[in-house]
């Protein structure tokens, strides 16, 4: 016996949903389409997909301590190490000044926003590649991915601040109200770790030349940043001074510390600098969003 019906001779169109009861004509279509050009950021599709950008945070704080024995401690035996050493071999044989406060307060104190933006910046601009089979498999918003590697960093740095607040209570010095200005010098820190963050992961899914770009890059930033020295002074050469102000963490870095300390800010100085934070927040978000469209391709 035939069949007097086959399924290819359904039309399409004529069948109805089993989910919703409708016909097919009558089903809702999301149509994704390729961007073209440069493309700003879509700040309310970042916002439909937050639930996603708090997983993938919490996701990136789980692997990085999984099957580790000290755990989330290393958010603070890092840059504690490192003060160590810098005490030691700055503070101790080269003599280097801290002004009025204790070398290791000076050195800690500068050296856990950079340990927060030295994470974000590497883990951000690996974050894509990392992601392969996710970016190959669904659509999401792909700035996702690197914003909530530089959020895994902000839950390291929070951690490492509590060891701050004990040191510079050990050693006698009380913040007081300025440390409520502690989010305001931050937040500039944080948007030059997702600028350069997002621009590194976009650049390290075309070129992966950049996956060693990037730990130089970091140490070479290090020393261009007075973390574990003075800022320069007026008897410092005018080309020097000039090349270290136009690393936007000179200023910031400088506000960080002296809002731990209870002094008062350079409004000048910090206000340039998280300026030129803002550019490269900006230019970083437009690179990325300007290659994404390729990612799912070449990655």
């Amino acid at each position: 016996m035939q069949n007097d019906l086959s399924i290819g001779e359904m039309p399409l169109s004529n069948a109805p949903s089993e989910a919703s009861g409708l016909r097919a004509e009558e089903l809702p279509v999301t149509r994704i389409e390729a961007t073209r050009g440069w493309q700003s950021i879509n700040g309310r599709e970042l916002w439909q997909f937050r639930e996603l950008l708090y997983f993938l945070t919490w996701r990136d704080v789980k692997v990085r301590y999984k099957q580790t024995l000290l755990g989330a401690a290393w958010a603070v035996l890092q840059p504690a190490l490192m003060m160590v050493v810098f005490t030691v071999f700055f503070g101790r044989m080269a003599k280097v000044s801290s002004g009025d406060m204790p070398y290791p307060v000076f050195a800690y104190l500068g050296l856990v926003p950079w340990t927060f933006f030295a994470t974000g910046m590497a883990n951000a601009g690996n974050s894509v590649v990392g992601s392969e089979r996710l970016i190959t498999k669904i659509y999401f918003p792909r700035l996702a991915i690197p914003f909530a590697a530089v959020g895994a960093a902000v839950v390291d740095f929070l951690i490492a601040f509590a060891l701050l607040l004990a040191l510079v209570l050990w050693y006698g010095i009380h913040p007081g109200a300025s440390l409520l200005l502690l989010p305001v010098v931050f937040a500039p820190i944080a948007l030059t770790a997702l600028g350069v963050g997002t621009m590194l992961a976009a650049l390290n899914v075309a070129y992966r030349d950049f996956r060693y770009v990037i730990p130089f890059l970091t140490q070479l930033w290090m020393f261009a940043t007075p973390t574990v020295y003075m800022q320069p002074d007026a008897g410092t050469s005018g080309g020097v001074r000039a090349l270290l102000f136009l690393n936007p963490l000179t200023g910031l870095i400088s506000g960080f510390r002296t809002v731990c300390r209870g002094g008062g800010i350079d409004w000048g100085q910090w206000g340039l600098s998280a300026g030129f934070a803002v550019v490269v927040f900006f230019l970083g978000c437009l690179i990325f969003r300007r290659m994404e469209r390729d990612f799912a391709d070449i990655i």
